[in-house]
């Protein structure tokens, strides 16, 4: 048994604005299948470890914003580990392997490899897993590294140089990272490789380091303690020092999908949405367009164009690359745009009135058969209004029927939910109060058994 942690992250700032934290890369469905139809990173990443010839057990290690996507996108067995906060790689794998040990009785000397979730690579790469396992099992090194035969001297990734040898595995002499274009063309002379993040042990060897910062006796505590743990990568907390690292090599395609510039190399169309872009005036240009209102592009190259709810880009796509700091200086804290279990919803307007009042408006789409949680909020009252469907809302566990054109008052403190019937429910919400946040929510659970 091949223990395989996905580790699934980011805050999606380099795709911004069609990515946030709670829709982060992988989980955007800019892909195509061998069918033609459109995938996520995930869902592509998914259909290739399940191609592989192994007896293999996937655990996901993820935050709590992002488990409603996967829940929604991924399906067949796998076990979901919840970070309890963003500590980085090292605990966020500490955990997972405490995952299998305590709770789900993996054993000490059982193989783990550790891989990212959104990489972009051939059927080859993950089909290396079983030559990581073997690696491990025959105690060749008590940790193994997966590195990227490089095709061109790149500074964007860390790198790492092998003993001299002709078979694989060999030993890792040392690291550098993201080199300038002239080391890293002698790192490759070397005989060098990208590391891509993929990271292999037995599992008593990874819970061995951890009981130096944390023993528990369950799962369960070991959780509740979890900011006990260094805040720091794997990279510096584990690899960096271990006495004994061994490396096999991948020859193939590999990417990170996790700018503009990459990203859209690999998108099957140049539009999405209500866009019109002059062929005459503009090259190798691709736009999205998620806000309804239309679009219009010309007179530019080499460039995306991107508008949603959480914002409006328009870059060069080498530039797009480093647009992080001018991100976190415009991009609203909370997200204009989510996908959920029930449907979605959009920001529509905010605004302060004199007197220190707020409004936040909010379209939601409850797919037909869902419904939201049962749940109220302390600080804020809302208006509800039915543009289309028919269905049902709850005040205080009192039911009405509800379609177009129907008006909901929410004071605030009453519990209430609403649930689509015939055709999807699409509501005008109106938040109205002094405070208005995300986290004003207690969730009760679900009004109607499903």
């Amino acid at each position: 048994m091949i223990h395989l942690v996905l580790l699934s992250g980011g805050s999606g700032t380099r795709l911004w604005p069609l990515s946030n934290s709670t829709r982060s890369k992988q989980f955007l469905k800019v892909l195509r299948d061998a069918n033609g139809n459109h995938v996520s990173m995930v869902q592509r990443v998914f259909g290739q470890i399940g191609s592989v010839d192994a007896d293999i057990d996937i655990t996901i290690a993820t935050c709590a914003s992002q488990e409603e996507s996967i829940r929604r996108q991924v399906e067949g067995d796998y076990a979901l580990v919840l970070e309890p906060e963003r500590r980085d790689t090292a605990p966020a794998i500490m955990l997972a392997c405490a995952n299998l040990a305590l709770q789900r009785g993996a054993g000490e000397g059982d193989t783990v490899i550790v891989m990212p979730i959104d990489s972009y690579a051939d059927q080859a790469y993950y089909d290396s897993v079983v030559r990581l396992d073997e690696a491990v099992q025959s105690d060749f090194a008590e940790l193994v590294l997966m590195g990227v035969e490089p095709t061109y001297p790149s500074g964007k990734y860390g790198y790492i140089v092998p003993a001299a040898g002709e078979a694989w595995p060999r030993r890792v002499e040392r690291f550098t990272e993201k080199p300038d274009e002239g080391t890293a063309r002698e790192l490759i002379s070397q005989g060098a490789l990208w590391n891509c993040g993929v990271f292999a042990f037995r599992l008593g060897w990874l819970t061995g380091l951890t009981g130096k910062y944390l023993e528990c006796g369950t799962f369960e505590e070991f959780r509740s303690r979890y900011s006990e743990l260094p805040k720091n990568s794997f990279d510096y907390e584990v690899v960096e020092r271990a006495s004994s690292i061994g490396a096999v090599s991948y020859a193939g395609e590999w990417k990170d999908l996790g700018t503009w510039n990459t990203l859209t190399d690999e998108m099957a169309e140049f539009t999405s949405g209500r866009v019109i872009v002059d062929s005459k005036t503009c090259e190798n240009v691709h736009v999205i367009n998620e806000t309804g209102f239309p679009m219009v592009v010309a007179g530019i190259s080499d460039s995306v164009v991107v508008a949603t709810p959480d914002g409006i880009l328009v870059s060069g796509k080498e530039a797009s690359a480093n647009i992080k700091a001018e991100v976190n200086a415009v991009a609203e804290s909370r997200p204009m745009y989510e996908q959920r279990s029930w449907g979605e919803y959009r920001v529509i307007d905010s605004c302060v009135f004199p007197d220190g009042a707020k409004a936040l408006t909010k379209e939601l789409i409850i797919r037909e058969g869902c419904q939201l949680d049962y749940q109220r909020h302390t600080y804020r009252g809302e208006v509800w209004t039915v543009i289309s469907g028919t269905g049902e809302v709850v005040l205080d566990r009192l039911v009405q029927q509800v379609r177009a054109g129907s008006v909901v008052q929410i004071p605030s403190g009453t519990p209430h939910s609403a649930r689509a019937v015939v055709g999807d429910l699409h509501v005008i919400e109106v938040q109205h109060g002094e405070i208005l946040v995300k986290e004003d929510i207690d969730r009760i659970g679900l009004f109607w058994n499903e």
